[in-house]
C-alpha cells in the first residue's frame, strides 16, 4: 500500500535531514507511523500529502533530537557549580560572502540559458516551472494542445540541462549511433 509513496518519502526526509542515513531512519518511522494511524487518514486532501505531512513533522523531531542546543530557549541561563554564567556560543548567521557570489553567479546563469531559449520551449518552461501553473492552464494560455505542453516543457529541460552541466570533459557522453554489423 505504501510502496509507491516509499521514494516520495525518502525525497522529502533527504531533503530535510541532509544525511543518507538519519533519511532512512524517518522513512522507516514514517511507514510505521502511517500504517498504524491509516484510521485517522479523513481523506481531507490527498493521500501523498498525508504523508509528506507526516515525514516533514518526523524530519523535523529527527532535526530536534539531533541538534537540541538549537532549540534551546535564549533566556535559559547557563552556569557552572559556582553559579558563574557561560554564554552560549551561536553560529553566525551572515551569509557567507562567496556563497552569496557564487548563488548570484549560478542565478544569472540560470537566467541566461532561459533566455536563450527558443520562446515556444521558453514560455512552456517559465509558465510550468517559474510560475508553477498546470499543465492545463498552459495549454489554455499558450493556445497548444496539452501534450504539446508537455513535449515542450521536456526538451526545454533538456536544453537546460544540456546548457547548464554539460558534463566533465565539457560535453554529455554522446551515444553512437547504432550501426548495422556487417555480414562477413
Amino acid at each position: 500500500m505504501l510502496r509507491p509513496y516509499e521514494r516520495m518519502i525518502y525525497a522529502t526526509a533527504i531533503s530535510l535531514v541532509k544525511n543518507p542515513a538519519d533519511a532512512e531512519e524517518v522513512a522507516q518511522e514514517v511507514v510505521l507511523k502511517a500504517f498504524s494511524n491509516l484510521s485517522s487518514f479523513r481523506g481531507e486532501s490527498k493521500f501523498s500529502t498525508w504523508l509528506v505531512q507526516i515525514t516533514y513533522n518526523e524530519a523535523r523531531m529527527k532535526l530536534r533530537k539531533a541538534r537540541p542546543h538549537l532549540y534551546e530557549s535564549i533566556d535559559d541561563q547557563q552556569q557552572d557549580e559556582k553559579g558563574d554564567f557561560w554564554p552560549k556560543d551561536y553560529a553566525d548567521w551572515r551569509p557567507i560572502p562567496s556563497e552569496l557570489l557564487e548563488q548570484n553567479e549560478i542565478r544569472q546563469a540560470v537566467q541566461h540559458t532561459i533566455n536563450s531559449l527558443n520562446p515556444s520551449y521558453r514560455e512552456v518552461l517559465v509558465l510550468r516551472d517559474i510560475q508553477h501553473l498546470s499543465i492545463k492552464e498552459t495549454s489554455t494560455i499558450l493556445g497548444i494542445s496539452e501534450p504539446s505542453v508537455k513535449t515542450r516543457l521536456h526538451r526545454a529541460r533538456l536544453l537546460l540541462r544540456d546548457r547548464l552541466a554539460p558534463g566533465i570533459d565539457g560535453s554529455w557522453i554522446k551515444a553512437q549511433p547504432y550501426r548495422k554489423a556487417r555480414a562477413w
